[in-house]
């Protein structure tokens, strides 16, 4: 027996919506994991002393985040850089 195409497409696009289920799974745990883990132990890190950039770089977040969130906790940040002209 041969499926017809509806069949098909309907298979494909049920494997998409589980494929697509699951990636949201995960971006949604991985946001909790960053907001309420990686945030506070970065900015406790960076009160203890730590070197912001080895913060960065084992929190895996860019600097604008760090530094966002650093100034979001009272620590102080130099003023964003002008680019050259």
């Amino acid at each position: 027996m041969t499926e017809i195409p509806e069949e098909q497409q309907a298979a494909a696009l049920r494997a998409v919506a589980e494929a697509g289920s699951r990636r949201a799974d995960l971006l949604s745990e991985a946001e909790r994991i960053l907001i309420e883990e990686i945030r506070p132990l970065s900015i406790e890190a960076a009160r203890t002393g730590a070197g912001r950039t080895r913060i960065r770089e084992l929190a895996r977040v860019g600097p604008a985040v760090l530094y966002r969130w650093l100034d979001e906790a009272g620590i102080p940040v130099r003023p964003k850089r002008r680019a050259a002209d």
